[in-house]
């Protein structure tokens, strides 16, 4: 796609991010409240807790990914944890996850990084064709757990 420009986004830029963070939150079916977005966002920005990458086709935001910073113990080195990218539908397929993806990819080296780490769903074979065919590395060798904090996890008696 010609004139498609992606740049890190700002707190000035919320107002292009929440509707695009909206319609990521729906494709994972989850509930959209924009002031919560908006709040969550603005922390994580203003912050620097989180760097995005916003895609535009002139004034039209197209698409997003957040990373996370992060360590890699075992490299000894900085680490990114690619959380999210989406690109709205009618802009699938032009070539803009892949621009966010090689803007994830720079700021790695940029930073000294040792990986980028990212999580998909096994049936998301789209997001796994892109992701494969940029040279990202399926980890076959770990497993992923996740416990949410706020549940009393079972087997916890004494």
């Amino acid at each position: 796609m010609t004139d498609l420009t992606i740049a890190r986004a700002g707190t000035d830029d919320l107002g292009e991010l929440l509707p695009l963070f909206a319609g990521y939150l729906r494709f994972y079916r989850k509930p959209v409240d924009e002031a919560r977005i908006a709040a969550f966002l603005r922390e994580r920005l203003a912050g620097g807790e989180s760097v995005v990458f916003l895609a535009r086709h002139g004034a039209a935001a197209l698409g997003f990914v957040q990373l996370y910073p992060s360590f890699a113990s075992l490299s000894l080195a900085r680490s990114w944890i690619l959380n999210d990218l989406f690109v709205q539908p009618q802009a699938r397929g032009l070539g803009v996850a892949r621009a966010l993806m090689l803007a994830a990819r720079q700021l790695g080296q940029d930073t000294g990084a040792a990986e980028l780490f990212l999580q998909t769903a096994r049936d998301n074979t789209t997001a796994r064709s892109l992701y494969e065919g940029l040279g990202w590395v399926r980890d076959d060798a770990f497993l992923v757990y996740t416990l949410d904090p706020r549940c009393e996890a079972a087997g916890t008696r004494d």
